[in-house]
């Protein structure tokens, strides 16, 4: 399968660079990927859109200020993503520089901090912090929202709130679910009023995801490692929704990632642990029966994933169709709200 399949033209004022006034005040488009009919509706109609004793499951991932300045000791600056904390005082970052340092380089970080850079991954470096470093509430107060590399602006006290859901509870991400988003607390209450449930999962996005797909055949690429963890109430709730004939809605790309790892012999069962699950057309889903997610960014494993659960051409069309109806795209842009389609053409 090749990358190409997955390209759509996306006019660049399209992409979304400041969230909406109000968290529900996006717009959403619906898709029945069976008939591929389209529906132009609101973030407010999703409760007309669910049924009493669907379930909604939400990644309550809390997003980190993961983006933090420095300088080399030759005066260099240097721009850090914390990919994740690893142990023993150490980080896996991204690291930006006019050159790449090398083991044994020092830096002096934002919030009188002083790392070494003991190792390179790949892409990414390993760091070791200076001892007795909190590397939470030092992040908290010298780091930046992380928000995405296509939104051309420096990060403000407003994204210090509205990159982040209001169900956030579990520190760890570098990314926010960006489904997640749309959801404020009358939108959650009207859901709950007319029947609709809640489960959580957690998985922290790591800075990976906006790494683009280089190999020309999917085959070749390989999915960075995210944490996650699908609790056992949660498989109790997909179970009792399922038996009294409801549907499961993950919201977001991340929820389908966690449920699925967490089913991968076949049977949904509590997980803790690592996934690099690549979810591609002629993944058979054992979890979900529709997805609310975001627009996704051309050749992305996100829209590969999207594209797996309604089918290639489906998917490209409702794309095509948000593009020409003035959708806004990608993290702080509006939703599409899809039915699974098993038979979908890949």
């Amino acid at each position: 399968m090749r990358r190409d399949r997955f390209y759509y033209t996306l006019p660049p004022e399209l992409i979304a660079q400041q969230p909406p006034p109000e968290r529900s005040a996006g717009r959403l488009l619906h898709l029945d990927a069976v008939t591929g009919a389209l529906g132009d509706d609101l973030i407010t109609g999703l409760p007309g859109l669910l049924r009493a004793g669907d379930l909604l499951v939400f990644n309550d991932t809390r997003v980190l200020p993961a983006r933090v300045f420095g300088r080399k000791a030759s005066g260099g600056r240097v721009e850090l993503l914390v990919e994740r904390p690893l142990s023993c005082g150490r980080l896996l970052v991204q690291l930006r520089s006019s050159r790449s340092p090398k083991p044994g380089t020092n830096l002096e970080l934002d919030g009188d901090i002083t790392a070494a850079v003991v190792a390179r991954r790949d892409d990414l470096f390993e760091l070791e912090l200076e001892p007795g470093i909190d590397v939470e509430a030092w992040l908290e107060r010298a780091g930046h929202v992380p928000l995405p590399p296509y939104i051309e602006r420096a990060d403000t006290t407003v994204d210090r709130e509205r990159y982040q859901t209001v169900f956030a509870e579990r520190p760890g991400a570098v990314a926010a679910p960006t489904a997640g988003l749309h959801f404020d607390t009358p939108l959650l209450d009207r859901l709950t009023a007319v029947g609709i449930g809640s489960a959580r999962v957690t998985l922290h996005i790591g800075a990976g995801t906006f790494q683009s797909v280089r190999a020309d055949d999917l085959a070749d690429h390989r999915m960075h490692a995210e944490w996650l963890e699908v609790p056992e109430a949660t498989c109790e709730a997909i179970a009792a929704t399922r038996a009294d004939g409801g549907r499961v809605v993950a919201v977001g790309t991340t929820a389908v990632r966690s449920l699925e790892t967490a089913a991968a012999d076949g049977t949904l069962r509590p997980y803790r642990g690592e996934t690099t699950l690549f979810i591609t057309p002629g993944y058979r889903f054992r979890c979900t029966d529709l997805l609310l997610t975001n627009f996704h960014l051309p050749e992305s494993t996100l829209l590969m994933l999207v594209c797996a659960f309604a089918g290639t051409d489906c998917v490209l069309e409702a794309y095509r169709h948000a593009v020409a109806a003035r959708y806004r795209f990608f993290s702080y842009g509006d939703a599409m709200l899809l039915t699974r389609n098993d038979g979908g053409a890949g």
